[in-house]
């Protein structure tokens, strides 16, 4: 049985389950997860083996080193994820890349990015209670806590380079935030969602079974920053689990790009403010 597509393209509504088609063989499929779903944990692995996680920030930290770095994780992306494809012939359906829903893509995309960010302001808030209270509240240690805690975003950017040198900190803003970051994540995530769906469609390939795959997923993205500290980890794997839920419930990926960039894109452009702000805590 085929999907049907939303009323905005003239055909009747969607149905509550995403259809996996069964013609591929299974371990076409396998092929796809095993290259696709491992992906973070193979850029993990390159910038282990080549020094970069211990010898600077992973963009880099002036224009030509951000360039050369994101074209790189382009490129590769791009290869592994066609390597999966091909194994798959996954559709367009099944990787959620319709277009949908029109013209709300955007204004959509703005709504989701500051309702992902209060709702990780409030995840941060309980976490910071919980610890809190399982020790004396003081100024003193609050201060601590934060400081001792806070996302170690030095790893991934070079915070200098973003208050001084305008080229890379539109970059980060531009072509880090919405291509390297939301653009590239987000087809990622679907392309792992499409081979549980697929492999598993028992377990996953109902409305249901695709939250809880998605939630998964996000615990293995949130685990791919621990590099920056637990607060961080927290948070990317809240971001990764809010994301998911966009995707399934407008079965595309393109909301969920949007916010994400949108949320990376302000995120990083209040950094250089934040963290000088923090410093002041002390």
């Amino acid at each position: 049985m085929t999907e049907s597509f939303p009323p905005a393209d003239g055909l009747p509504p969607l149905p509550d389950q995403t259809p996996v088609v069964g013609q591929t063989k299974r371990w076409r499929w396998w092929i796809h997860l095993t290259l696709i779903g491992a992906y973070p944990l193979l850029g993990m692995a390159l910038r282990t083996a080549t020094g970069s996680v211990a010898s600077g920030p992973a963009l880099s930290g002036n224009v030509r080193g951000l360039l050369i770095v994101s074209g790189v994780e382009i490129v590769l992306f791009s290869l592994v994820f066609g390597l999966g494809w091909l194994a798959s012939r996954a559709s367009r359906e099944e990787l959620l890349f319709r277009w949908r829903p029109g013209w709300w893509v955007l204004p959509l995309g703005i709504a989701y990015s500051v309702a992902i960010r209060l709702a990780l302001v409030v995840v941060i808030a309980v976490v910071v209670l919980i610890v809190l209270a399982t020790q004396t509240a003081t100024p003193e240690t609050m201060q601590g806590f934060v400081q001792a805690n806070r996302p170690d975003v030095e790893t991934l950017v070079s915070v200098p380079a973003m208050r001084n040198d305008p080229a890379y900190f539109w970059l980060t803003l531009t072509l880090v935030s919405f291509v390297v970051a939301g653009l590239r994540e987000e087809i990622w995530r679907a392309g792992t969602l499409a081979a549980m769906r697929a492999l598993w469609p028992g377990a996953f390939a109902s409305r249901a079974g695709q939250c809880v795959a998605v939630t998964l997923i996000a615990v293995l993205f949130g685990a791919m920053h621990l590099g920056m500290g637990p607060i961080a980890a927290v948070m990317a794997g809240v971001l990764g689990l809010l994301l998911g839920l966009i995707m399934i419930l407008h079965k595309s990926i393109w909301p969920a790009v949007i916010a994400h960039g949108l949320f990376d894109a302000t995120t990083l452009a209040i950094l250089p403010w934040s963290l000088e702000k923090l410093h002041h805590v002390r």
